[in-house]
């Protein structure tokens, strides 16, 4: 092999490799996913693990960089490691001793070069929980927003159809985080479901969209609240969407009824 062939497997076996990280995490204690100084935070504790891991430190990416308070059960966070340093079962299993209870390292891959956990996503997923009635949570009390009233479900679902396909979602996020951004997103699917989690029955509403404004699914939520309490009509989210403007549309839902659920990529970003 001549010398120029040498160099290039030299560089190749030198090149950073792409991991993912797959977690879930209760954001209770946390001030949000992003890091913050001074304050705790989901991306600021998964560094400060890696940094012990790895013996340098690596700037993470997270696919969704969800509120304070708000939960993942499927949060996947990108990083460049130097080659050669990362054993997935070794990463998993060091994380989890020292990233805390309230984090859970689920898995770890190797990606493709260049992998990155927010870009690379095709689409997102999130569960929005609701109690409705007299009677609050116990076991979900974390993790869903207790409604005092009843709410008409059918009411709610032929409004969550109208939010379904690509609209300007200005009204539905936060004013000041739309300033000269786009804000139209295309939303795949809206659905509410009747569940049960651990004895307790709850509504879950279930949005999936290639991608989401600052609060926007907490704000769909709690527009659709306003039209199963029989404040609205149905058809009074069609006219929040043509408004584009937040103070259009109803309350934003309390951060701690929503998930992170699942987060998908192209089959062939993965080594």
């Amino acid at each position: 092999m001549d010398r120029f062939s040498d160099d290039s497997e030299t560089r190749d076996n030198d090149a950073p490799e792409s991991v993912a990280l797959f977690v879930a995490y209760d954001g209770t204690p946390f001030c949000g996913f992003a890091r913050q100084p001074g304050l705790e935070t989901v991306q600021g504790r998964v560094e400060d693990a890696l940094r012990t891991v790895l013996r340098y430190p690596v700037e993470t990416v997270g696919a969704g960089r969800t509120d304070t308070g708000v939960h993942a059960l499927g949060q996947v966070i990108s990083f460049e490691a130097r080659a050669g340093t990362v054993d997935p079962f070794r990463i998993r299993r060091s994380l989890d001793a020292l990233i805390g209870d309230a984090i859970v390292v689920r898995e770890v891959r190797l990606a493709r070069a260049g992998f990155s956990a927010r870009f690379d996503a095709r689409r997102r997923e999130y569960r929005y929980r609701i109690v409705a009635g007299r009677i609050p949570p116990l076991f979900l009390s974390r993790f869903a927003w207790h409604v005092t009233k009843n709410l008409d479900v059918d009411a709610m679902r032929e409004g969550a159809t109208l939010f379904e396909g690509e609209h300007d979602f200005r009204s539905f996020c936060v004013s000041n985080s739309a300033e000269g951004k786009p804000t139209v997103r295309r939303v795949e699917a809206v659905e509410i479901m009747p569940e049960e989690h651990l004895g307790e029955a709850c509504l879950t509403v279930r949005v999936v969209g290639n991608a989401f404004l600052h609060s926007m699914v907490r704000t769909m939520v709690g527009t659709l609240v306003d039209v199963g309490a029989g404040r609205r009509e149905p058809s009074w989210v069609e006219e929040c969407l043509a408004a584009r403007s937040r103070a259009a549309a109803g309350q934003t839902a309390p951060a701690h009824g929503l998930t992170l659920h699942s987060v998908d990529y192209s089959p062939d970003v993965w080594r």
